[in-house]
Formats: C-alpha cells, structure tokens, sequence
C-alpha cells in the first residue's frame, strides 16, 4: 500500500489522471490525500470534484478544505461578490449535483492527521504558536459551523474578511474563527507570534523582514510533525523545516505533483498553461 499527497488540483482534471497512472496507482491498495483546492482556475473543476468525492466517500482518500473550495461554498450560498472572471466553477454549480457535491465538500476536514506516521496536512499553514493537537482542535470548531443546517449564514455572515489577523489567548466569538480558517486556507506569511500577512504572496526574498514564512520560526511548536501543504505556487517544493510544499503551479504551466509518503519522494507531470499569472515581476510569476 502506498500513500500519495496531491498538491493543488485547480480543476486539472486530464493532469490529475496523467499523474496517477505515472504512479502506476492501484485504486484498491493505494490511498491519495488532497491538499485542498481540487476545484477552480483550470478547465474541469466539476470532472475533478466528482472524482475526489467518490474515493472519499469510498474510504480511498482524505482531502483538507482549501480558499478555492471555501469559494465554492461561498458561490452557491449566494456571496456573488467573490466571483471573478478568471473562476471556472459554473460548471459545478449549474450541475444537476450541485446540491449533493456542496453538501459532501462541507463536510471535509481543515486538518487530517495520519493514523500511524507523525504525519500531518492543511490547505496552507498551521500558526507557529498552535502544537499539532492544538490544531486539531481549532479545525474542529470551524467544522461544527460548516456541517450544521445554517451553515450557509455562517458563511455568508460571519466567516469572510481578513481581521483579526492575531491570535491571542481568549479570542472568541467570529473573530476566533475567522482567524483559525484565514490560518489553515490562506496563510503564507506571520511573524514569530501568527500575526497573520495576506498581501505577500511571492517567493521569500527579504530573510530580514518580520515577516517569514509560517514554517520557518524556532519557536514554532508543531514541528514534531511533518506537515504537508498546498496554497503557496510561488514558494515551489521544497522538503525542509519539517514541511513539504505541494502546490508546484499546475495551474500556471508548472508541475502537478504527488509525494509518495512512504518512500519520501516527489512525482510530478509537467502541465500546459491554464491560466496566464497574474503578477508580473520575477518573485511573483506565477499565480495562488
């Protein structure tokens, strides 16, 4: 049996099956994890949702929520306002299952941990200051809200925005949700205390700046584990600080790639442009 972590799919559905056979996949012995964002960007966002959802629900795989998938459920609980010209999740949404797929994508984890390896994954980052534990729990309290009967205004009244971008002991309320969700499906950068910064989103450059990577800080507690991330195309692979990034730019002409966890390895396919980047200078060519 082999186990394989999937960076971001973003609707590459033809790539996704490409890389899958170069792993030479048995459905029956082997188990995928998917890092979030499975839908949106690329060209077949309802073909890659149907799919991920079928081996979930057959005990053949675990995913973790992305922004993307967050964007979805956001969609069709009538938050117009996020839609942009570069989505393509009409496809699901015009979808005679739209209202099952919706209902099966809310109820999917912000966090997975592996049953025997010390082995951990979310969408973009856990907080340096939050233990592995810790984060568990967290996920877990955003994941009442999205699983109960007024989910919906949950979504649409109390989840989006970017403050508080802090944690501090004895947050409550929306505020300490919102903050917890901005940590596992759009985090990249925070300083050595999780105060959380949304406006990077290229490659490091300044190793002076207050502002790092989530990962990189001595202080940060949940090391013990190895944790595995999509999220971050600019950032590209890399397997060091106990983390391993996934998102390697399928969506922008990169590689979509897979990690074998046992045997601690990358494989990947080469993907054609779906999506022209968006930022023009060299540390941000390519897309999130």
């Amino acid at each position: 049996m082999a186990t394989y972590i999937i960076g971001d799919v973003h609707g590459c559905f033809d790539e996704l099956q490409r890389l899958l056979q170069k792993l030479d996949y048995q459905r029956e012995q082997d188990h995928l994890w998917f890092v979030g964002d499975i839908i949106n960007r690329g060209p077949k966002s309802l073909e890659s949702l149907r799919f991920v959802k079928e081996l979930c629900e057959a005990g053949k795989a675990d995913m973790v929520l992305g922004n993307h998938d967050f964007h979805l459920l956001a969609a069709y609980s009538g938050l117009d306002k996020f839609l942009s010209k570069s989505d393509s999740i009409d496809d699901v949404l015009q979808s005679p299952d739209v209202a099952e797929l919706v209902d099966w994508l809310r109820h999917q984890p912000l966090m997975v941990k592996h049953p025997v390896y010390q082995v951990a994954m979310v969408h973009a980052g856990i907080p340096p200051q939050w233990s592995i534990q810790e984060a568990l729990n967290y996920a877990k309290e955003v994941e009442v809200h999205l699983q109960a009967d007024d989910w919906q205004t949950f979504l649409r009244e109390h989840l989006f925005g970017s403050q508080p971008d802090e944690w501090i002991e004895g947050l409550q309320g929306w505020d300490r949700i919102r903050y917890i969700v901005n940590s596992f499906a759009r985090m990249r950068y925070c300083d050595r205390n999780g105060k959380l910064e949304f406006k990077q989103k290229g490659a490091p450059q300044d190793a002076q700046s207050d502002w790092q990577p989530w990962f990189v800080f001595p202080n940060r507690r949940n090391k013990d584990y190895e944790v595995f991330f999509g999220h971050w195309s600019t950032l590209g692979a890399v397997d060091a600080y106990q983390i391993h990034a996934l998102d390697t730019g399928c969506l922008w002409g990169g590689c979509l790639t897979a990690y074998h966890l046992e045997e601690k390895k990358r494989i990947t396919v080469d993907c054609p442009q779906q999506q022209k980047p968006k930022l023009k200078n060299k540390a941000k060519q390519k897309g999130s």
